[in-house]
């Protein structure tokens, strides 16, 4: 067959002709954004505080500003180590594949196939033999005739996006939780210190009322009570020593460590972490801006309008184009110069007619999940206010009582002081002693607590505020 015989379906393909070229001048959908429909009014200004304008740079790395290089280091671990961080990452890197699916479908699909036969017969006793080889490439091509492919592409783009925002939104929400546990566990450390420092002053007493006793001066129910007060103090560092050891083990864990692979650097007793004297925190716009959850979020949402409106698409005509050109030969080496040649070109358009229902239920589908996309985007918007609003009220309330409570244990102290003086003189019993003991180890431990609150309130505000994630190369 020579060239002047190729099959063409010549009338299909001026039939599709003007189809592709309103394809190709079709324009493009605008913007998407969820600020336009939500139904949250942003304050302009936080209602429990006033602050410095925030620093994006100084957010990413909010733990450096409370000086504890131990917890530096764990947050730095964290965010490399931490299964979740892992996690994120190969979520952002499948998000990245399905988006490069969906591009591949904008391409022609093109396939080839070589075969070959050979025919043997026997006629009257003579043996006959043919040989024939095809060789042909078969292409097809779905053209995005109203944009269907193009949304399914933006929505793809778009779950891309919120992966990344995740991974973010899991950096942020990692490094508070390791400031919180490490916190935790500073806490619990201070208050075994101040325990066993009390537990010396409670010794002291029950040897001073045994002397009292075998002197005469005392009874030995007082050295009874003094004894039980002193076991009962005793009794709390079991509690605080599984803190520590428990806190220790969840920062491995954080950190993608074995359990007590950290017990030695975290062995030392230190201070609690400082909280800075001045807050950096902004206004609510800025925050809304600096938080990934909402990015996310608001990611979620575009990918949902781009899926409803291709599922919306489903109702138009699709066109597709599909082609091939064959080679035959007698020889297998001759297939570069064969003997005939075949080409062909088709194109087809094709609509729905009936499908009782399902396109119409899909757009529902796809309508719901964009509402629900859209009620997620405000819920995070208004859970991101309230948290900055909390975190600066725990902020302000923390160190109202940090105040009160210092002045309390230089009373308190003083108050054992004078009782221990007044007992060894005989003036007073053991229970007034007693109870002054009491009430100066409760006053510290609430002290350290509090200022543990306050150092947890602070961590809080900065992950309300958006901060500790870092930008990653984007591709």
């Amino acid at each position: 067959m020579d060239q002047s015989q190729v099959p063409m379906r010549a009338a299909s393909f001026r039939f599709c002709w003007p189809f592709l070229l309103s394809a190709l001048f079709l324009p493009a959908c605008g913007t998407i954004s969820p600020g336009d429909r939500s139904h949250v009014a942003v304050p302009e200004s936080w209602k429990a505080a006033r602050g410095a304008p925030a620093d994006a740079e100084t957010l990413a790395h909010w733990w450096r500003r409370m000086g504890d290089p131990v917890l530096d280091e764990l947050i730095t671990r964290a965010l490399v180590n931490n299964f979740d961080i892992r996690t994120a990452r190969s979520r952002i890197a499948e998000a990245r594949a399905r988006r490069s699916l969906e591009t591949a479908a904008f391409f022609p699909s093109i396939g080839g196939s070589v075969s070959g036969r050979t025919d043997r017969s026997k006629n009257q006793g003579v043996v006959s033999e043919s040989e024939r080889y095809n060789a042909a490439l078969d292409a097809s091509w779905e053209i995005d005739l109203f944009g269907k492919q193009y949304q399914r592409r933006r929505a793809a783009g778009a779950d891309y996006d919120q992966s990344v925002e995740n991974f973010y939104a899991t950096q942020v929400s990692l490094a508070a939780e390791v400031a919180q546990t490490y916190v935790t566990l500073r806490s619990a450390q201070q208050q075994m210190a101040i325990v066993e420092k009390n537990l010396k002053a409670r010794e002291e007493t029950v040897q001073l009322t045994r002397w009292r006793a075998e002197a005469g001066e005392g009874s030995e129910l007082d050295a009874q009570q003094a004894t039980s007060t002193l076991e009962q103090a005793r009794g709390t560092l079991p509690t605080l020593r599984q803190t520590i050891r428990q806190s220790g083990n969840d920062l491995a864990l954080l950190c993608g460590e074995p359990p007590g692979r950290l017990d030695a650097r975290l062995a030392r007793s230190r201070d609690l972490p400082e909280t800075p004297g001045r807050l950096a925190i902004g206004i609510p716009a800025d925050t809304l801006r600096q938080r990934p959850d909402i990015r996310a979020a608001e990611a979620g949402f575009i990918a949902a309008v781009a899926r409803r409106r291709a599922a919306a698409l489903e109702r138009l005509p699709s066109l597709n184009l599909s082609g091939s050109i064959g080679v035959e030969a007698l020889k297998a080496g001759r297939l570069p110069s064969p003997e005939s040649t075949a080409a062909s070109l088709l194109g087809s358009l094709s609509a729905p007619i009936f499908d009782a229902g399902r396109i119409r239920q899909n757009i529902r589908i796809a309508s719901e999940t964009e509402e629900q996309a859209l009620i997620a985007y405000d819920r995070s918007i208004l859970t991101a206010l309230v948290e900055v609003e909390n975190a600066l009220i725990a902020i302000q309330e923390s160190a109202s009582r940090i105040v009160t409570l210092r002045r309390a244990i230089a009373a308190a102290r003083q108050a054992e002081d004078l009782a221990s003086q007044q007992y060894t003189a005989g003036l007073v019993d053991l229970l007034v002693v007693l109870e002054a003991q009491r009430t100066l180890l409760s006053l510290e431990e609430q002290l350290v607590t509090t200022r543990a609150n306050q150092v947890t309130a602070h961590v809080q505000l900065y992950k309300a505020l958006g901060g500790g994630w870092q930008p990653l190369s984007r591709s």
